[in-house]
């Protein structure tokens, strides 16, 4: 079997793989955009560097939805000194508290496990 080639000059090989990559990357962000109208919600591109810095992803999600340690203890229900024990580090939650302070945030309780 003889495979067929054809010659073209570098500079428009190099077009088309360009265009091909304008072309994915279109294809990706159109995918997003689905998921954002199917209700999914997007993060601004400082909060994720915040979480890849190493910030607490409590304090993150926390100051990303306004929100003041106190009024995160009401709404959830957990204490202050509690939350601010592990937006400090010193402390890990439990799986209640973490559960607790996810659904005052809007968030996956994953989404708060540094």
């Amino acid at each position: 079997m003889t495979t067929e080639t054809v010659t073209i000059p570098r500079a428009e090989y190099e077009a088309l793989l360009s265009n091909n990559e304008d072309f994915l990357d279109m294809v990706e962000a159109a995918a997003i955009l689905a998921r954002v109208d199917a209700g999914e919600e997007t993060f601004p591109a400082a909060l994720v560097d915040r979480l890849i810095n190493g910030e607490h992803p409590l304090t993150v999600f926390r100051e990303h939805r306004g929100m003041s340690k106190v009024v995160l203890a009401q709404t959830s229900g957990v204490n202050r000194v509690q939350i601010t024990d592990i937006e400090a580090g010193r402390a890990a939650g439990s799986v209640a508290t973490l559960s607790k302070l996810a659904d005052a945030l809007g968030v996956d309780v994953d989404d708060l496990i540094p």
